[in-house]
């Protein structure tokens, strides 16, 4: 299977929000959403990761949720499994919102999750490594992190509103099911099997 066979798929969720009254993209594990409208993007984070990212002039903006696979390979290896996926997560986003017409040179960021919800799935704190490859992304991209709510035990729902840059952020501390944690796995699982000589594609 090709890495990019299913990684970073456009949002296919899309209803109105009723308590907003705005037009709303739910974002699920490997899904992103970019608009140049007003709307809602919204995600539910558990070890996974999500980038806000805005145009600060033209409030043209986007919302990727990605996690990292939970790879042996040194993380720091430019040809290394976790850090071409991470890449590529944040370059489909960012690629996007330039297609819209955001600018590069006004381009902000605010990252969210990488919470410890994983216990015993890993022997690796996978949120830490989400959480620190998404920061490390954007300061080498020159990408300004103007916000961040980043690892803590609890799952979070994040609302960001590209529009104004506005983001609300509920943290969830009692959680009556599994649903969070078993999605994540899923997803995890599946990006820890992906073929490693399957073509990553970085746009230019």
């Amino acid at each position: 299977m090709s890495a990019a066979s299913y990684e970073e798929v456009l949002a296919p969720t899309l209803y109105f929000d009723k308590h907003f009254s705005i037009e709303a993209a739910k974002i699920l594990p490997g899904e992103y959403y970019v608009t140049a409208r007003e709307m809602l993007l919204v995600t539910v984070l558990g070890s996974c990761v999500a980038a806000c990212v805005r145009d600060s002039v033209s409030g043209i903006g986007g919302m990727n949720h990605f996690m990292l696979p939970d790879s042996q390979e040194d993380m720091a290896s430019i040809n290394g499994l976790s850090t071409r996926y991470g890449t590529y997560a944040m370059e489909v986003l960012i690629n996007q919102l330039l297609k819209q017409g955001a600018k590069k040179n006004r381009l902000e960021a605010k990252v969210f999750g990488g919470g410890n919800v994983l216990r015993g799935f890993t022997v690796s704190n996978v949120g830490l490594k989400n959480a620190e490859f998404v920061k490390s992304f954007l300061a080498l991209e020159q990408i300004p992190i103007v916000a961040e709510d980043l690892l803590d035990i609890h799952p979070r729902k994040v609302y960001f509103f590209p529009a104004t840059g506005r983001v609300l952020v509920k943290k969830l501390k009692s959680v009556h099911n599994n649903t969070i944690v078993e999605r994540e796995k899923i997803y995890g699982s599946r990006l820890t099997h992906m073929d490693k000589g399957g073509d990553i594609e970085l746009f230019s």
